[in-house]
């Protein structure tokens, strides 16, 4: 699986943005897609993770009513609309994907190569 991630950009505080995720492989039903976050001098986080038929979500705590992940498995694409974005939400964002028909968390297998978003106060 080969995971290409777009969408970062630099905006303000109070702002929208929406990270793209687009996906090879034929089997795109079989994996729950996620994403995580890294922001500087800290570890990777899980931001919000889908599951393979999009019926349930998971959330941080602290993106919670503000980010909304999606996915549409006709395009092999997971989206992640982040609304009145803070500046604690500059991180690179990764999207990755695993074989697994639940809502995992956490062992992602494949990863793509990250967008940074940066807000600024």
């Amino acid at each position: 699986v080969q995971l290409q991630a777009s969408g970062g950009g630099l905006v303000q505080a109070g702002d929208s943005l929406r990270l793209s995720c687009a996906a090879s492989g034929r089997r795109f039903t079989n994996y729950a897609m996620a994403w995580f976050r890294q922001a500087p001098g800290k570890e990777r986080e899980v931001v919000a993770a889908i599951k393979w038929s999009g019926s349930e979500t998971y959330y941080a705590d602290s993106v919670k009513g503000r980010f909304t992940i999606s996915r549409d498995n006709a395009k092999k694409m997971v989206y992640l609309q982040m609304r009145n974005l803070k500046p604690e939400d500059t991180a690179v964002y990764y999207c990755a994907a695993k074989n697994d028909y639940d809502l995992p968390t956490v062992l992602y297998t494949w990863w793509g190569q990250g967008t940074l978003v940066t807000v600024s106060s």
